[in-house]
């Protein structure tokens, strides 16, 4: 079983590295699901990771209906990327019809080789699955991360289940969202899948004496700006126990 760890700073990179992650999906804005993180810190994490480096290519969070100045965002990023020495991109893109726009996926996938490419959640916003999966399969992509229409994963499990029977191996189908201790076990068994895709999420109090207890967290969760979100080795290899 190969465990994706998705990632939002450079400690918690290192942490799922030392808890026994195979490959990590960095990203930036966890409440907006990800987008790009900067290059310094992609720089930072590659050389100081064994492991795969994967990066999200997202230059907002919001819907995947793209403009053209966002889209040469995009390809801008992808080539920093290569640059960088990383292992593979995460990305995604709709046309307005819930279609997967499949002109400018096979755009950025042809930009991004050799590196490998996996379609992100956008799948899941798609609006037919399978027409999705033929269209991902056609375009390029490697793999598709996809929780099976659903907030979790595990109420997506049967659709999960019957995307993996249908690609017959032409894709690899990795399950994710809200895939923890709890559910791992199921998933992993009603789909009979290879990878999954998980956090591993908890905090750390942060290194901060005084605090201004006048803002909390700049707008957002209250004291956020005291914790830091990181990855639990503990938990990566608890989740490793439970599916082997």
């Amino acid at each position: 079983m190969l465990f994706e760890i998705v990632v939002y700073s450079i400690e918690a990179a290192l942490k799922a590295q030392e808890g026994g992650a195979d490959r990590i999906e960095l990203c930036d804005n966890p409440g907006e699901g990800g987008t790009t993180p900067s290059y310094g810190v992609i720089e930072v994490v590659r050389q100081h990771l064994s492991i795969d480096v994967y990066i999200m290519i997202r230059p907002r969070g919001g819907d995947f209906l793209y403009s053209s100045y966002e889209f040469h965002a995009m390809k801008r990023d992808i080539s920093q990327c290569q640059r960088l020495s990383v292992d593979g991109v995460v990305f995604g893109m709709l046309n307005a019809d819930g279609t997967i726009d499949k002109k400018r996926c096979k755009e950025l996938i042809d930009k991004a080789r050799p590196l490998k490419v996996t379609c992100h959640r956008a799948f899941d916003m798609a609006r037919d699955p399978f027409e999705a999966l033929e269209d991902c399969i056609e375009v390029g992509f490697d793999r598709i991360l996809t929780s099976g229409g659903q907030s979790r994963a595990i109420e997506g499990v049967d659709l999960i289940a019957e995307l993996r029977k249908r690609a017959a191996g032409r894709i690899i189908i990795m399950p994710g969202s809200g895939v923890n201790e709890e559910t791992v076990a199921e998933i992993v068994s009603k789909t009979e899948v290879n990878e999954i895709h998980f956090s591993a999420m908890s905090h750390r109090d942060g290194g901060m004496v005084y605090r201004n207890e006048q803002i909390a967290g700049m707008g957002s969760e209250q004291g956020a700006e005291f914790k830091l979100r990181i990855a639990d080795p503990e938990k990566i290899r608890k989740m490793r126990e439970l599916v082997g």
